[in-house]
């Protein structure tokens, strides 16, 4: 299987400079400008993974990390909604119609698909999501979700998550 064009370009990026908060900013922007018919893009942190001024919760939490369009949900509980169940699960989410979705949270009330995929470290643990979302229903097709993964793979090779490691629960 050919990388994708997306993830070449991802490559190219972040090639330019690794540190995951520049890396995933502009990955965001990235699908942003190159993808068609979405709302927006953007990325979940794992809490734990993250340095916060909040005190660590007994469970952990998403967190919201660099993104391209409306305000978004600033937290979301492990296994809950949408990119919660994705990095609960260890799986791309794939929804047709949020609506549908047991425990969806409507951070936009006008979105009405959206796939999410989990990013991990070097060493397996999910760190973040991957979360993009549109005002179309069925708007995000089987590959679409390979060709994200195609990202995804790009950006868990080549950011160094180690900072974050130590933290993780």
């Amino acid at each position: 299987m050919t990388q994708s064009l997306l993830a070449k370009q991802a490559y190219e990026l972040i090639q330019a400079d690794s540190s995951w908060l520049p890396a995933l900013s502009n990955v965001a922007a990235l699908l942003w400008e190159s993808m068609d018919d979405v709302s927006w893009v953007g990325f979940y942190l794992k809490q734990s993974g993250i340095s916060t001024n909040m005190p660590s919760s007994p469970a952990p939490e998403l967190v919201l990390g660099p993104f391209q369009g409306k305000i978004a949900c600033t937290r979301i509980a492990w296994g809950k909604g949408v990119c919660g169940t994705s990095a609960a699960t260890n799986t791309t989410q794939l929804v047709p119609d949020v609506h549908a979705f047991p425990g969806h949270i409507a951070c936009d009330s006008a979105s009405n698909s959206e796939v999410v995929i989990p990013l991990h470290t070097a060493s397996g643990s999910v760190i973040a999501v991957l979360d993009i979302d549109s005002t179309s229903l069925a708007r995000f097709s089987v590959q679409d979700a390979a060709m994200l993964e195609d990202v995804v793979a790009t950006i868990e090779k080549l950011i160094d998550w180690t900072a974050f490691e130590p933290q993780m629960s």
